[in-house]
């Protein structure tokens, strides 16, 4: 019943007179004033039960709404009707038509064009790409010895033994002997100075005390090579001064700006170990080594996970001398190449074409404009991009029939790995992505088939943009190296990618697509068929670390 209804009636109700009113102008028949209030009375009751019953009926939703709290508003507002701006279909069409434009070969090649006029200024000044590292040498495959690789994460530590026995053929050229892991957990990164440092020393010496080390490798000094991946300012092969570590770690405190190889040597001292610090690359140098040690044509290390970088080994005269002020003038004289630190992920700003979606993630951003490759593939940001989108899709085009998870409202709450787990799916009616979805990012009801659909289909889009985008970054670093080696695309021989991280690696079918795209790019210029190669480099840090040392046995 409508309000104004129930005022009506309310502002008919009866009032039962006073007693006293019954015997106003009390007629002269005391039986006329008894048979006047009896007919009053029933009257007033009658009343009286009608309004009240009327009254219920107007507030049974607020009763409904009080009892049963747990129907929300949100439920509520998803099984009202509602019109949308567009269908599902209309803006996937969009979707598809933004982000499969860019891909053709033809301007991917632009893309790699832009890139490269981008290097020159980078090759020539600056201090945070395009960074030449000590590390003048390539291995061959035949070294041989035993080394100590330690891998810093920032959440793991990890100490070695590794082998190295060269070309044999039917054994492995690289054996881990023994490793130990240990979890650097809050305790541990809120070690201060060189507190830190002494609990390495501890964990490497617990290492090198293992039976099975002991019986390899004697009483003999153990070379170490270091991943680190954290800042360093490198001065040698094997030294470096120590820079902000960030992520919550406490052991810059009194130690910044000093020796990171005297840091830990320290320490490995007092307890008489059997060391020595050889060799400190980073995460992208180390990838590239370890798999040059078991493909002498690779010269490129890709490392595509929650970040991205890329390592190239280049002719020392790609870069302008003023890159290398303070090394040493030996150094100078004998090296004739360079492993680079590109920091490719600083490049391709006004490169790439944007969507919106791109456009909002850079402007939120804390640093905008500062990684703008990255944002395009990485794997911090291609669940960001889906995530953008999947927040306009619900307001604009009734997805999940316009409801919004709780927790995609929040930026970064979307993983890559569960668009992976999406992609993946073969199941029949694709009831594996929709449990995974709704099992991390719950809905009142389950997506429907058409929603999942549209979601597996963004997910697909966004990912092979990334693969894409990233085999023109690799074909504009390929152009610069054959051209400072004064070669063609006709006359380059064949090179090898050392690949790590989680997207290159485990992202359904993004080596592949990749891969597939720098075919037709190096094609398209010239080369042979198949000119790069994307290999996988297994156990990188460790052993990219191992194969440092090597290098220097030379």
């Amino acid at each position: 019943m409508s309000s104004q209804l129930l005022k009506r009636f309310k502002s008919r109700r009866m009032t039962l007179p006073p007693e006293s009113d019954c015997t106003r102008d009390t007629p002269a028949s005391p039986d006329a004033t008894i048979k006047r209030c009896s007919y009053i009375k029933p009257m007033f009751d009658f009343w009286q039960s009608l309004l009240a019953a009327l009254e219920r009926i107007a507030m049974l939703p607020s009763l409904i709404h009080s009892v049963f709290p747990s129907l929300s508003s949100r439920k509520r507002m998803r099984d009202a009707v509602r019109t949308y701006d567009r269908t599902m279909d209309d803006l996937l069409r969009e979707i598809q038509r933004l982000f499969e434009a860019p891909l053709k070969p033809a301007k991917l090649l632009q893309m790699s064009g832009k890139l490269q006029e981008q290097f020159a200024p980078k090759l020539q000044a600056s201090d945070i790409c395009m960074l030449p590292s000590y590390n003048d040498k390539l291995p061959t495959g035949l070294e041989q010895g035993t080394y100590l690789a330690l891998d810093v994460g920032g959440s793991t530590f990890r100490v070695a033994v590794v082998e190295l026995s060269g070309k044999h053929p039917g054994a492995k050229s690289m054996r881990i002997v023994n490793m130990k892991s240990y979890t650097i957990d809050s305790s541990v990164r809120n070690l201060q100075g060189n507190a830190f440092f002494d609990w390495m020393a501890e964990r490497i010496e617990a290492a090198i005390a293992d039976p099975q080390v002991k019986k390899i490798n004697g009483t003999q000094s153990l070379g170490m090579g270091l991943a680190w991946s954290f800042p360093v300012e490198q001065t040698s092969i094997r030294s470096g001064n120590l820079l902000a570590m960030g992520k919550g770690f406490l052991a810059t405190e009194g130690t910044l700006g000093q020796d990171l190889s005297e840091l830990i040597m320290a320490p490995c001292r007092k307890r008489n170990l059997p060391v020595r610090m050889d060799s400190i690359v980073n995460d992208a140098s180390a990838t590239l080594l370890s798999r040059a040690y078991e493909d002498p044509a690779t010269r490129f290390a890709v490392i595509l996970g929650t970040g991205f970088n890329v390592a190239v080994h280049l002719p020392t005269s790609a870069l302008a001398t003023s890159k290398y002020r303070g090394y040493p003038q030996k150094w100078l004289d004998e090296a004739s190449h360079v492993l680079v630190n590109t920091e490719l992920s600083m490049f391709g700003k006004n490169v790439f074409p944007t969507t919106r979606w791109d456009d909002a993630l850079n402007e939120n951003h804390v640093r905008p404009d500062f990684q703008p490759f990255e944002h395009m593939i990485s794997g911090r940001y291609l669940g960001e991009i889906v995530r953008l989108i999947i927040v306009e899709a619900v307001q604009t085009a009734g997805l999940f029939s316009g409801e919004l998870p709780e927790k995609l409202s929040e930026p970064y709450s979307l993983d890559t790995e569960t668009l992976a787990a999406i992609e993946m799916d073969e199941s029949k009616n694709s009831t594996e992505a929709i449990a995974v979805f709704q099992s991390r990012h719950p809905l009142s009801k389950p997506p429907t088939l058409h929603d999942i659909g549209f979601l597996c289909q963004v997910c697909k889009l966004v990912s092979r943009r990334a693969a894409a985008f990233l085999a023109a970054g690799i074909h504009s670093l390929w152009s610069l190296r054959i051209t400072s080696e004064g070669l063609t695309p006709q006359t380059a021989e064949r090179m090898a990618i050392g690949c790590n991280g989680s997207v290159i690696e485990k992202y359904p079918s993004f080596r592949e697509l990749c891969q597939s795209h720098l075919n037709e790019l190096t094609t398209a210029s010239g080369a042979e068929p198949h000119a790069i190669s994307l290999e996988i480099a297994v156990e990188s840090a460790i052993f990219g670390a191992a194969v440092a040392v090597c290098c220097l046995e030379k």
